[in-house]
């Protein structure tokens, strides 16, 4: 049996929990607050591999193993990899605390609405979107990937956010701060940090939930045009907008541009979705139509306000874009986007002329390209109670998926 035993962050350790324990599997800092016999073997957790041998070689011989966790064992911790390895049909797991909820407890906030995600280990960019899409997000820390990357990160893009940096909890050294993200990408905050909290202040208490984390999602898409502001119908329709977040698949913890935004229509539907989004405009009436359409639809778009493709050599690299002007710079455009974007480009065209541009500049770029050309008729009221269709001004509509790589790295 492997007994896993969450310490730390004011959970005191069992006094019975290491009793009959020959192997005993923890971080330096739990191992040494821990009272243990003299013939009981010590493992401090670095590299998982080994420690997961000697793990085994005790199991194996059927003599007890105890590990020492921090928090909350099974939230985003050592639980999962010794079920795969071990089955959890072995393991004993007494959670504690976890540092997730210490810190929301220490600023006084629940945090059944907020998106927890981990950094440690991982790429950085997930956690960065996420904390510019979400108004309440904890984000678990690693080497590389601490308040100060954090906040580098997030201080030209999320300019309402507040970081609260919670560090050493539980511990006689504990502190818990509250800094800008520019204040954080200025410090060194060592090796003690526990979690990080990327807050919208205004939107911190949030509303009463049913479904914990990640909202359950907007019951609706491809909203109607007169959903947003927009000037003399210059927005994309819903038929099109529709096909077109098919395409982009916006997504939690993804980056999307919407490049000639316009009214921002696409852009305030993939933040709906759950992505992180940035729209480009070089309008200034656009630019402040985009961000009323966002406020009014209560999500978070950064809005530029520029030509591309000059302005988009400053924007962070997407995981899909959507293009929706450009005019004769659009073979450019596509190009600068294509070059940049990690998984799909959306494009779409009212001159049928541009196409052929428009695809070779996504195929140049290792994209596999289709598309569609599309004409719709609405239903539309005559006079008398009769109906008539009414034809929309037909779209084509491009999209290109960035081709999969081999395990040499080369598209195929």
């Amino acid at each position: 049996m492997i007994t896993v035993v969450g310490t730390g962050t004011g959970t005191p350790l069992p006094e019975d929990v290491l009793a009959g324990a020959e192997l005993v599997v923890g971080g330096r800092r739990h191992l040494d607050a821990a009272r243990l016999a003299d013939d009981v073997e010590r493992v401090v957790l670095g590299a998982l591999a080994p420690a997961l041998d000697t793990i085994a070689e005790y199991v194996e011989k059927d003599r007890r193993v105890v590990v020492l966790a921090s928090g909350d064992p099974g939230f985003f911790g050592i639980v999962r990899v010794l079920a795969e390895r071990f089955g959890s049909e072995r393991l004993q797991v007494r959670p504690g605390v976890s540092s997730v909820a210490s810190a929301f407890a220490r600023i006084g906030l629940p945090w059944d609405d907020a998106v927890v995600v981990s950094a440690h280990g991982r790429e950085l960019r997930t956690a960065v979107n996420v904390c510019r899409a979400r108004p309440k997000v904890a984000v678990l820390t690693g080497p590389g990937s601490g308040p100060a990357e954090l906040g580098a990160a997030l201080a030209r893009k999320a300019d309402a956010r507040v970081l609260v940096v919670a560090c050493a909890l539980g511990s006689e050294d504990e502190r818990v701060e509250r800094v800008t993200p520019a204040e954080a990408a200025a410090r060194d905050w060592g090796p003690s940090v526990n979690v990080v909290l990327c807050l919208d202040p205004a939107r911190a208490l949030g509303g009463v939930r049913t479904v914990a984390g990640v909202g359950v999602g907007p019951a609706a898409w491809a909203l109607d045009e007169g959903e947003f502001a927009h000037r003399d119908s210059m927005i994309t329709k819903f038929e099109v907008r529709a096909l077109a977040l098919a395409r982009l698949g916006p997504r939690l913890g993804e980056l999307v541009w919407d490049v000639g935004a316009g009214s921002g229509s696409v852009a305030v539907e993939c933040a709906r979705l759950g992505a992180a989004v940035t729209a480009v405009e070089k309008t200034r009436d656009g630019v402040e139509r985009i961000r009323a359409n966002a406020a009014a639809h209560g999500v978070d778009v950064r809005v530029v306000h520029g030509a591309a493709p000059t302005v988009l050599s400053d924007l962070d690299d997407p995981d899909a874009v959507f293009i929706g002007g450009g005019g004769r710079e659009l073979p450019a455009i596509v190009t600068a986007c294509a070059r940049r974007a990690r998984r799909a480009v959306v494009i779409a065209m009212a001159a049928l002329d541009r196409v052929p541009a428009a695809r070779e500049a996504l195929i140049g770029a290792g994209f596999e390209c289709d598309g569609v050309l599309l004409h719709s008729s609405r239903l539309a009221p005559l006079p008398g109670d009769v109906t008539r269709l009414a034809s929309t001004n037909p779209v084509f509509l491009l999209w290109g998926v960035r081709k999969p790589l081999d395990r040499e790295g080369v598209a195929q």
